[in-house]
């Protein structure tokens, strides 16, 4: 139903009438009755109406704005108020003559007169009944017609079908009154308040949303009850376009409510960062914007770049998944993709900072030599990962700075140790709260470049659970094949590591997943002699810790045999950490004596590290005497570099049972099985009385319980030891061994050659047992290592009993 009606009806009535006027009341049976009998005058002057068709009984406002519009409301309203009103076919008609308004109109009277203050008049006049115009009398000063009353049909009093029309009729109008927001709800009253049918269905018709030519046809219609039903079709359609708009403008309101809902939001953050002093939302993608013009990615990456912009563009900045989403495009800025530190190619001076840093570590100072003379023949190289795999504290970490200074890139260190989630290696996926790339591309976004010295400190404590394997994880990152293309969960794109140079430490190789240490260039860090433990104490560590006490060189001076006495008595290890915490104990002292005043020397004696220190406490580690027989002599290797082990056996009255002590594992149980099994089948040739295997037990011991041991390095050890224990003789002086043995008296080559001599040295051992296939491991150790040492190689247990037991009997010999 229109709307403008019903408001223009509603200012006429509140506004334009003043408070004297009467009120218009609606038509009742009775008013359309008398209405009906009334005589319809013979001519009428003809109001033609731009964009209204009047209908019987309904009382319209008409603006007049044509002068022969005005003189004939005037005359009319002088005279007897009653004028016929009839519709334009065009409404832009502006001079229409008898072609150009319909012939069919509605007698109206003038209900009153008003005068506006635009200098418009208006008229308010109600429809009567309808009239057919006969002919056109004249045209001038305005439009008069001869006119006939159009006869309508009405539907008998109890004609039900035509009640169910107008009470469907009624029903229709308070939905779309309903429904309808430009419709005041007074309208609903208006429509309950109508008795009379005919003058509901043109009230209905006059207010329908219509075009003129529509209500034309309405009006023309003769029949009432096919009025009525052409009205309610009208109706229907109004209905439905009613619903449809009112679903699109709801769906329509609800998107703009939230839109501007968050417009809003956005202009007061923006408002309040501005005030802090902060950035708005449009300059940080601006900023992003300006920064990725400046990186060298690939167009690849450009497009994932700007697409994932856009995506923040269309987000809601309050939602978590903003955060997410920007600090992801953060990354992608930070990452230095395809830039690169050049390198250095002075090889001479590469050589002096790892020489000046590190005293020692040919091997691996020889490689990181290596590896820059092809860098700078071929210019363009796949970085080697190289695994510097030795006992702790030798330096392994610390040269991954210098090989960094020698090759002028960046300095990348990431601890591996404890290391148990997969995600720490590949980073988590966006999905995730609290989401984040994994260390690998953490710790390159830090380094700057793509080319870093990248160190993974303890990659042999990588340890496994139920978040997932890091180790495996590890296997792309250390393939040269693969890591030109490294993936990360959280980057969701690949990754160019191969230009990385990877330098990756552990104390053991036993525990790296043997697919890792496949991808690895493994160079075996070796412990320190005495001698370069003291020259790298003088070099490096007391400097060190002068500096870190606020002292210099002029308040402490310990010389090179005070040195060697501290290595000696107070460290045992291959490393020099503990010598370095030694050397701070000595620098403490100092600077506690400087500090209260109390005289010290500066020139530190023997005398002074015994009292600083206390009494040389690591002792055990020395060769013992020979006096006893079943002591022998061994060499061991451990995770802190090598010892030696002493073998002790003895006899007991009994029935020739074995018993094994010291904390030994299966492996070395074994071998003194093997070795005690191969003395009963050769006793003949070892001038042993077999009745005695069956009268004696025989124990044999490791000291140092406390510590697990295993391993098959002892097995010529124990035969020495129990030959020894059988025969009563001595065993050579001075003298250590190493080697596995086998049933048919074999001698086997062992592993941990150079740690094993070390530890001999440290012992004062002169001679050592080996292997004949252990000769090549001696051969690549430095002669001043081997310097003082006498080694015996051999194939053969009866050789080692040959070398090592000697004719003399022990003192105290027992009679078997």
């Amino acid at each position: 139903m229109g709307e403008m009606k019903i408001s223009n009806f509603d200012n006429i009535e509140l506004q334009g009438l003043d408070q004297d006027a009467e009120l218009i009341p609606l038509l009742t049976p009775e008013d359309e009755e008398q209405m009906n009998q009334e005589d319809l005058p013979e001519v009428l002057p003809i109001l033609p109406l731009r964009n209204t068709v009047l209908f019987p009984g309904v009382v319209i406002p008409i603006t007049a704005g044509r002068d022969k519009s005005i003189n004939l409301i005037k005359d009319a309203n002088n005279g007897s108020k009653t004028i016929g009103v009839v519709a334009q076919k065009d409404e832009e008609t502006e001079n229409p003559g008898v072609e150009d308004i319909n012939t069919m109109g509605t007698v109206a009277r003038i209900l009153r007169v008003l005068q506006m203050p635009d200098g418009n008049t208006t008229v308010i006049i109600q429809g009567k009944k309808r009239f057919q115009i006969e002919s056109i009398l004249t045209e001038k000063p305005y439009l008069t017609a001869k006119v006939a009353e159009a006869e309508e049909v009405r539907p008998e009093t109890n004609n039900k079908e035509f009640e169910a029309i107008i009470d469907s009729i009624k029903e229709l109008a308070f939905k779309i009154i309903k429904d309808n927001p430009n419709i005041p709800s007074e309208a609903t009253f208006a429509i309950k308040n109508i008795q009379s049918n005919s003058f509901l269905i043109n009230f209905v018709s006059s207010n329908l949303n219509l075009n003129v030519a529509e209500k034309q046809k309405l009006l023309e219609i003769p029949n009432l009850q096919e009025r009525a039903l052409t009205t309610l079709k009208y109706m229907n359609m109004e209905l439905q376009k009613l619903e449809l708009r009112n679903d699109i403008q709801s769906k329509v309101r609800s998107d703009m409510d939230q839109q501007q809902r968050e417009y809003f939001l956005h202009q007061q953050m923006k408002t309040i960062q501005e005030e802090l002093g902060g950035m708005s939302y449009e300059q940080e993608v601006d900023e992003m914007r300006g920064k990725a013009k400046d990186k060298k990615w690939s167009k690849k990456v450009e497009e994932h770049f700007e697409r994932e912009l856009g995506k923040m563009q269309r987000m809601n900045p309050q939602v978590a998944e903003y955060s997410i989403q920007r600090n992801y495009l953060d990354l992608i800025l930070d990452l230095p993709w395809n830039e690169y530190s050049v390198d250095k190619f002075d090889l001479k001076r590469a050589q002096q900072i790892l020489d000046r840093d590190h005293y020692g570590l040919e091997d691996v100072k020889r490689r990181i030599i290596e590896y820059l003379a092809v860098l700078k023949l071929r210019n363009d190289m796949k970085s080697p990962i190289l695994c510097l795999y030795g006992p702790p504290g030798v330096g392994k970490t610390s040269l991954g700075k210098s090989v960094a200074e020698a090759l002028g890139r960046e300095y990348v260190r990431m601890s591996l140790g404890g290391l148990r989630d997969e995600a720490e290696i590949r980073g988590h996926r966006k999905t995730y709260i609290g989401a984040m790339p994994g260390r690998i591309i953490q710790s390159i976004k830090k380094a700057g470049t793509s080319n870093p010295v990248f160190i993974l400190d303890e990659i042999d404590k990588l340890s496994s659970s139920h978040q997932g394997d890091p180790s495996s994880a590890m296997l792309e990152v250390l393939d040269p094949e693969q890591n030109n293309d490294f993936h990360d969960n959280f980057l969701e794109m690949g990754y160019d590591l191969s230009k990385v140079m990877f330098i990756a430490t552990a104390n053991s190789l036993s525990t790296i997943q043997p697919a890792l240490r496949d991808r690895m260039e493994i160079i075996n860090v070796t412990g320190y002699t005495i001698e370069e433990k003291v020259e790298i104490a003088k070099r490096h560590l007391l400097p060190k810790q002068l500096k870190e006490h606020g002292l210099s060189t002029k308040d402490l001076k310990i010389g090179k045999r005070q040195l060697e006495k501290i290595v000696e008595g107070y460290t045992r290890e291959s490393g020099v950490r503990g010598l370095d915490k030694q050397l701070a104990k000595m620098v403490r002292y100092a600077a506690k004596s400087i500090a209260i005043e109390e005289k010290y020397n500066i020139k530190v004696a023997n005398e002074d590290v015994e009292k600083i220190l206390g009494p040389a406490r690591l002792e055990r580690d020395k060769y013992e005497n020979n006096e006893v027989a079943g002591v022998v002599t061994g060499l061991a290797w451990t995770s802190v570099g090598g010892d030696i082990l002493f073998i002790e056996s003895i006899l007991s009255k009994g029935k020739g049972n074995l018993n094994i002590t010291g904390n030994l594992g299966k492996v070395m149980k074994e071998s003194a099985t093997i070795a005690m099994e191969y003395i009963k089948s050769n006793a003949e040739t070892f001038g042993i009385d077999a009745d005695v295997f069956e009268k004696y037990n025989v124990h044999i011991h490791v000291p140092e319980g406390a510590t697990p041991k295993d391993g098959p390095s002892a097995g010529i050890t124990m035969l020495t030891s129990l030959v020894s224990l059988f025969t009563q003789k001595k065993v050579k002086k001075s003298l250590a061994m190493t080697g596995e043995i086998t049933l048919r008296g074999k001698v086997l080559p062992v592993g941990g050659i150079k740690e094993k001599i070390l530890a001999a040295k440290r012992a004062r051992i002169k001679e050592i047992i080996l292997c004949e296939d252990n000769r090549r491991d001696i051969e690549e150790i430095k002669e001043e290592y081997l310097k003082g040492l006498t080694f015996h190689y051999v194939t053969d247990m009866s050789e080692v009993v040959d070398i090592a037991i000697t004719d003399r009997r022990v003192k105290n010999a027992k009679e078997l």
